[in-house]
């Protein structure tokens, strides 16, 4: 079994577990090559060698992750995401479990299911294009500024940061957003404008039901309130109905389709998965890349089913997961 592992060292509280999986994967006869990112990596270059291996280990942030699975977009070779940051949403929402150990022996197994990815597209404020894929999710406004203004006190508080953040600024702008889906299009005020691939935040919450990562759309996911204080209300639903089908989402509002494009009144930051990438925006392009990568899933995920089947590199000891 040959592995790359792809680590960002300096991706948050768990970087240092990628070495306990890694001696956990590593039987006689194997090959483990780990690639340490740079600051100023190029997911391209990181990438670029990846068809000799029989699997791909990502370990890092879920921004850090997504960058490098939009890189391997396209390709056959099985991808492990590993949770090195601080949040780890998208390895969350793969649903595998997430000891160092666990990991490995499904890496051993082989079992894999293809997800989508979205791709975003937008114009600085130089006017200059750029262009990224995420896994998570991507959005301007309030959830952007989150994300800033807790960037300084991620590597201290981890993800109590982001609820921090969030207090310090009770009433945040309320934009005005036009959303075009698929063509047709909408017209609404609220404080962020999300463009999802999964919906699944801290806690095991779902900000919208049936969201997921391998049914070909994007969602859309507008925060029609006036404060942050109303924020509080889908939150504490979700803490009941964490699937949000039973009671649904007061304040949220959300479509589904594959291409998206979002205009606001002004210019707003714009975050990807967890970073943010430009001060102002004023309008971007999302679109879903369907069945873009293979990823590596376990039993418990929801993308996996109850029977592992054989080992596809052998020597890989059981686990009784629950049923």
């Amino acid at each position: 079994m040959r592995t790359l592992v792809i680590h960002n060292p300096k991706s948050g509280f768990g970087s240092d577990a990628i070495f306990q999986f890694m001696r956990a994967l590593v039987h006689p006869g194997d090959e483990c090559v780990l690639r340490m990112l740079a600051d100023d990596f190029t997911a391209r270059e990181a990438c670029a060698d990846v068809d000799g291996f029989d699997t791909i280990v990502l370990s890092g942030g879920d921004g850090t992750v997504s960058t490098l699975l939009h890189a391997l977009a396209g390709r056959p070779i099985p991808v492990c995401v590993f949770p090195s940051g601080t949040a780890n949403l998208l390895c969350a929402n793969i649903g595998n479990a997430l000891e160092p150990a666990a990991l490995a022996r499904a890496c051993r197994i082989g079992k894999t299911a293809k997800i989508d990815l979205g791709e975003i597209s937008w114009s600085d404020e130089q006017g200059e294009k750029h262009m990224r894929g995420f896994g998570i999710m991507s959005g301007t406004g309030f959830d952007a500024q989150i994300m800033q203004a807790a960037l300084p006190n991620k590597a201290i508080m981890g993800q109590a940061a982001y609820f921090a953040a969030a207090l310090a600024n009770p009433r945040p702008a309320v934009e005005h957003f036009t959303i075009t889906v698929d063509g047709e299009v909408y017209e609404r005020d609220g404080i962020t404008c999300l463009v999802a691939n999964n919906a699944m935040i801290q806690g095991d919450i779902e900000l919208v039901p049936d969201c997921r990562m391998d049914d070909g759309l994007l969602n859309v996911i507008v925060a029609e309130t006036e404060g942050a204080a109303q924020l509080l209300k889908p939150l504490a639903f979700g803490l009941v109905d964490r699937t949000g089908k039973a009671i649904g989402r007061p304040h949220l509002e959300s479509f589904a389709g594959r291409e998206i494009t979002v205009t606001s009144s002004g210019p707003v930051p714009l975050e990807i998965d967890g970073e943010v990438v430009s001060e102002g925006v004023s309008s971007y392009a999302a679109r879903v890349l369907p069945g873009a990568v293979r990823i590596v899933v376990d039993a418990l995920s929801p993308y996996g089913s109850a029977d592992d089947g054989s080992s596809r590199f052998g020597e890989s000891d059981v686990i009784a997961y629950p049923k």
